[in-house]
Parts: C-alpha cells; sequence; structure tokens
C-alpha cells in the first residue's frame, strides 16, 4: 500500500506543478485553477481505484480515496487533515500514520520501532482491550471529538495462524473491542463503522514472525464527512 500511495502522490504533485506553471492556468481566478487541477487529479485518484480498491488488500485506502471531492475544496479538506495527522503522531506512540488523499490511515500493530507495546494491539487469540490500548484509544477518542466533522472506519486483521474461520471471528471481536472501547469514552455512534477481514488483507509475507506481527492489527481510517465536504466547498467557492 505504501507503494501506491508514494506513486499516487507523486503523480497528483506532478500534475499539479505542471499545471500551475502553464500560462491559461496563471491567468485563471483560483477557483478555476482548483477546478483544473482538481478535475485532473480526479482522473489519477480514479485510476488508483479503478486499479486497487477491487483489490482485497485496499479497502481502507479505498475508503479514503473513495471519499475525495478534489480541486480547491479537498485542499481545504487535506490542510484540516494535516493538522488531526500530526497530533496523532505527536501523541500516540506506536501510531502508524499516513496522510493519503484527503484523509487519514492510522495503523497499529506490533513492530513499533522501540519494541514497547504502545498503541492499540491483542495478545496471540485474544480480543479484549488491554490497559495500554485503552490509553491510546482514550487518546484516540479525545482527539476525533476535537475534529468533530470527520468519519471514522475501524478494521481488524490477522495473521493466517488458524483457520480462516476463526481468524474471521476474531478480527471481528477485535474491531468490534475498539469500536465499543471509542463509543463508550464518547464517539458519536453515526461516526463509526466497523469491517473485519481475518487473515484476507496481508501487509507483509506470513512466513516470517515479523510479517505475521506487521498483519495482526487494527486500521483506522478517517474521512470528511458530508458537513466538512460542504463547509470545504463553501470557502472554495469565495477563493
Amino acid at each position: 500500500m505504501k507503494n501506491i500511495i508514494s506513486k499516487s502522490v507523486l503523480a497528483i504533485a506532478s500534475i499539479i506543478i505542471i499545471a500551475a506553471s502553464c500560462d491559461a492556468t496563471r491567468r485563471t481566478s483560483n477557483q478555476n485553477k482548483g477546478a483544473a487541477i482538481g478535475a485532473v487529479g480526479g482522473a489519477v485518484i480514479g485510476g488508483i481505484l479503478g486499479n486497487n480498491v477491487g483489490n482485497k488488500n485496499n479497502t481502507a485506502l479505498g475508503a479514503i480515496l473513495g471519499a475525495a471531492v478534489g480541486g480547491v475544496a479537498g485542499g481545504i479538506i487535506g490542510n484540516k487533515m494535516d493538522k488531526q495527522a500530526e497530533k496523532i503522531k505527536t501523541e500516540i506512540p506506536g501510531a502508524k500514520v499516513e496522510r493519503v488523499g484527503e484523509g487519514i490511515n492510522v495503523t497499529f500493530d506490533e513492530n513499533n520501532p522501540d519494541g514497547s507495546k504502545a498503541g492499540v494491539y491483542f495478545a496471540t487469540g485474544k480480543y479484549n482491550i488491554t490497559p495500554n490500548s485503552q490509553l491510546a484509544i482514550d487518546k484516540l477518542e479525545k482527539i476525533f471529538t476535537e475534529y468533530p466533522e470527520t468519519n471514522i472506519l475501524v478494521e481488524g486483521h490477522t495473521d493466517n495462524v488458524g483457520t480462516d474461520a476463526s481468524n474471521m471471528l476474531l478480527s471481528q471481536r477485535r474491531a468490534e473491542a475498539v469500536g465499543a472501547a471509542l463509543k463508550a469514552g464518547g464517539l458519536a455512534n453515526n461516526r463509526l463503522t466497523v469491517k473485519w477481514y481475518g487473515e484476507s488483507q496481508p501487509k507483509a509475507d506470513n512466513a516470517t514472525a515479523e510479517g505475521k506481527a506487521l498483519n495482526r492489527r487494527v486500521e483506522f481510517s478517517i474521512t470528511a464527512n458530508e458537513k466538512m465536504k460542504a463547509d470545504a466547498k463553501a470557502e472554495a467557492e469565495k477563493q
């Protein structure tokens, strides 16, 4: 997924630079510039979606890109997401935070760089929320409350140890446990979607212990809700 994200960001950035440098674009209004860039950027995003959303390993990416509005409004949303992403990075050790398009992807797995058990993680075969996981969830809930105009998708994933059926159930219980903890902390139910995929979406090779640890994970996709999109479009029209 990192390769897909990097390539898409570079492609969109290149298009924006080219568009901004041409004489015709320089003579247009800010709104028209945004529309032109949004149209081209939307085509790139559409290609990414067409090639990858059908791939079972890209549901989190698909959720974020599928919520994009593009253009100047998309840039306004992106600026707001930058602030939220930076806060998550700063306040929650163990969170792997990626800004993708107009959203944020947050992953917690067992491979923290410092070897600590910070963030949201589970013991092998378990789905109960540990004290350390609860601390991370509490911090996430406070950040989500501070930025109320977003929707949250929680995904549960496992490695390939055990049967398909048992792993699907385990990922469901883990994702639902995280969702329940967020709601218990005050997150509005209508902001939250919970999904689970068992072992079907590995991010790494299950043949190694390190790969298994990467695949035992909880992912969060953070996207703009309808109010944020409407406000961003209204602000874009004034530019």
